[in-house]
């Protein structure tokens, strides 16, 4: 293959990641409700149901506490992606420090996310979406070894 091709499978799957990120936290902004998009993991890790938690008097005002935690997260989701989509779009990853910065934050990211998930969240329905990522970060840190500088 030659250095073109390498170096668009060096920038490309990392720009569709931060696109995932935006997806994703749109999602959480969008969602009239947004603990329910991964609600058996929240209600195993809670050990009730939303059903119950929301029924006490005392949590009334529960729902519109997620709602608003939720949309905070899902704010900071779509600032990280639109922050990497930036990076990537503006550098094209056409040098080392480049490629080796963002695959770096990413990968640092992405080992955060999987600990998170399989040590609180283990029923996660995003966990192919972690899969996917983490299979668009080695095409591109693959692709990014591939280049001569």
């Amino acid at each position: 293959m030659n250095q073109k091709h390498w170096h668009n499978l060096s920038w490309i799957p990392a720009f569709i990641i931060g696109l995932g990120a935006v997806g994703l936290g749109i999602s959480w902004l969008l969602h009239p409700e947004p603990w329910i998009l991964d609600q058996p993991p929240n209600e195993a890790l809670l050990q009730m149901t939303f059903a119950d938690l929301f029924t006490a008097d005392i949590n009334r005002h529960l729902p519109d506490y997620l709602r608003v935690i939720y949309r905070f997260f899902g704010w900071w989701v779509v600032s990280i992606g639109l922050l990497i989509m930036t990076f990537v779009k503006v550098t094209r990853m056409g040098t080392s420090l480049a490629r080796n910065s963002i695959l770096g934050i990413l990968f640092i990211i992405l080992i955060g996310i999987y600990y998170m998930v399989f040590n609180f969240i283990p029923t996660s329905p995003f966990k192919v979406a972690m899969h996917i990522l983490a299979v668009l970060w080695f095409i591109s840190a693959f692709a990014s070894g591939r280049l001569e500088e």
